[in-house]
């Protein structure tokens, strides 16, 4: 389930992450597929360097699958 808050992940160059759009995966931050019942999509995320990324965790933010900040005015 989503979450308020980000969830951190070290992200490896050049592999690719399909982040959960719509809060009902299992594998948060990730998708598992739930999303087919619904209006939403996965969206791919490339990773340019190896490093910690900080993927939303709230669906709220106006940057899709990297945490904003917008959390903190929920």
């Amino acid at each position: 389930m989503s979450q308020k808050g980000p969830f951190p992940v070290d992200v490896e160059a050049g592999k690719s992450y399909f982040w959960c759009a719509c809060g009902r995966s299992e594998n948060q931050p990730f998708c598992d597929g739930p999303h087919k019942a619904t209006d939403f999509a996965q969206v791919k995320f490339e990773a340019p360097d190896s490093k910690r990324v900080f993927f939303w965790g709230c669906k709220h933010s106006a940057a899709p699958v990297t945490c904003d900040g917008t959390l903190n005015r929920l």
